[in-house]
Order: C-alpha cells, then sequence, then structure tokens
C-alpha cells in the first residue's frame, strides 16, 4: 500500500507529514498575500499528495478566504448560504446552534455529492474554538479502497450509488419535492478515479448515499455499511486539533471528514469555502 509520507521537495514553504498516509501542516506562506502561480501550484500538489493540507495563524480576511479558494477553480454557493444575509454567499457558516447541537457534520463524509459536480474540495477556516474539544477527522479513501479484498474491490469497481442532499430542505423550510426539482438524486460511481492522480477511491459516504443502484435494499444497505465502516480505520486517519486561525484545506475526492461533536456547551464557528468539482467518473484502465 503506498503512502503520502515521501520525500517532495517545496520550494515555497515548509511542510511536514503528519501520518504516513494523509495530512501534513504548511508553514512559511500567507495565504492572504498574492501568492505566485509556482506556489499555488505546489499547494495544489501538496493537496494530491496528503489530501488534507493545514495552515496555523492565518490571520486573513473573508475576502482573501475567497481569494485564495479561487485560485484552485470556481466556488460553489450552498443553497442554506443562498438565503441568508450575508455580504460573502460564497463562505458557508458552520455554528453550534442556540440549542447545543452541532452542525451535523458528526459523521463521515465527502462534502456534497448530492450534486452533480460534487465539490473538489474544501477551504476551511477556525473562527471560535473551543478551549478543549472540537477536533476534525479525516481518513483516506484511497486507502480504504486499497484495504479491500481482491473480490470485492473488483465487485464494487463496477457498482453505481445514489446520492441525495434532500435533508438540507428542512433547513431551508422548503417542501421535498421543491428541493428535488433543483437538485434531483445523483448516481455516481461506488469507486471513483482521481481526475488528477488516477487513484481509486471510495466514494459513497452515510451522509447522502442512499443506496446500490441494482441491489436489494436488504443487500445495499448491508454493502454500504461495509464501505463506511472502511472511513472509521485508524490507520487511515488524521486528527487536527484546532485553532483560531488555522485552515485546513482537503480534497474531496480522495478523503472523508467527521467533526467531532464533543464540545457542547462550548461554542464553534466555522468558515468553508468550496471549490467546485467535476462529475465523478471509473475509469478501468487507470
Amino acid at each position: 500500500m503506498a503512502t503520502a509520507a515521501k520525500a517532495k521537495a517545496f520550494t515555497g514553504f515548509e511542510i511536514s507529514p503528519m501520518t504516513p498516509r494523509i495530512g501534513a501542516e504548511i508553514s512559511g506562506v500567507c495565504l492572504g498575500e498574492e501568492l505566485t502561480d509556482e506556489v499555488i501550484a505546489e499547494i495544489r500538489q501538496a493537496l494530491l499528495t496528503y489530501k488534507v493540507i493545514f495552515f496555523r495563524d492565518q490571520d486573513i480576511s473573508e475576502e482573501q478566504h475567497i481569494a485564495f479558494a479561487r485560485r484552485f477553480g470556481d466556488l460553489e454557493i450552498h443553497p442554506i448560504s443562498e438565503n441568508k444575509d450575508q455580504p460573502h454567499p460564497e463562505i458557508f457558516h458552520l455554528k453550534t446552534r442556540p440549542d447545543g447541537r452541532t452542525s451535523g457534520a458528526d459523521m463521515w463524509h465527502s462534502d456534497v455529492t448530492w450534486r452533480a459536480e460534487p465539490s473538489l474540495g474544501s477551504v476551511l477556516r477556525g473562527r471560535i474554538i473551543p478551549e478543549v474539544g472540537g477536533d476534525t477527522m479525516w481518513s483516506d479513501m484511497v486507502a480504504a479502497y486499497e484495504g479491500l479484498s481482491p473480490a470485492m474491490k473488483d465487485w464494487v469497481c463496477t457498482l453505481t450509488a445514489i446520492h441525495d442532499g434532500s435533508g438540507f430542505a428542512g433547513y431551508l423550510g422548503i417542501p421535498i419535492d421543491q428541493w428535488y426539482e433543483r437538485f434531483p438524486l445523483q448516481e455516481h460511481p461506488v469507486v471513483r478515479t482521481h481526475p488528477e492522480t488516477g487513484e481509486r477511491a471510495l466514494y459513497v459516504n452515510c451522509s447522502f448515499t442512499r443506496s446500490i443502484k441494482g441491489l436489494s435494499q436488504k443487500e445495499s444497505d448491508w454493502l454500504l455499511d461495509h464501505l463506511y465502516a472502511q472511513a472509521a480505520i485508524p490507520e487511515y486517519q488524521v486528527r487536527f486539533r484546532w485553532r483560531e486561525n488555522s485552515i485546513a484545506f482537503w480534497d474531496n475526492r480522495s478523503c472523508q471528514h467527521y467533526a467531532v461533536a464533543d464540545y457542547s456547551p462550548a461554542m464553534r464557528a466555522m468558515e468553508r469555502v468550496t471549490i467546485i468539482g467535476d462529475k465523478p467518473f471509473f475509469d478501468p484502465q487507470r
């Protein structure tokens, strides 16, 4: 099994791998500056190599946050942000609710897989951080695929999953059929080929995947439970302790994340900018 902690030379910053497979912390770069194309290319390469990269002490404005993310592609506006009176709809605000409940991100998932073209990546900034708790974990879905048995790997590469984001209809206060008019169910391969690295990654998650096409409900539930469980294997994970103005940038095409909900009734407020990706595909030749 390949590992991410390879000897890679970067000239625009220093990088420290956090586990053998996934996660690295970058230092020596300010994301609020006008970074050169060469530094952006190196950050992109670090993202592809480590799947999630972290930056500390980034006291930048909302405009700079958006500008940095835009260097990697067009930006998504989440339907929840559309209905809020905020100056920058590109920023999706995630915070503890008044009743002390968390945002619902305390399960393994990849962002917006219910879209026809799910996100390339997310850039998340910590604004208000609990004194203790409130970590986020990421899990390597390439490792999760590679860890399956040969027969299971062959089978899941032939399957398609149905993804559904209708849980957000309740947040928006709209009827479910109105949600589906705008965001119909999407079909994505259970194993997707990464468009840049060619790696194969499991692409089902317990937040938005509803079933496996062509299987009975019982068969689908069994298989999805088995595939979901791969994200919980510690050897595939990295855990990040947030501080104010820390930033995490992860590749939604190759990893999942879990916001640990262990800090109530403390406050936690985050700001996420999401980069639009492309239609997931599986290429048997790669």
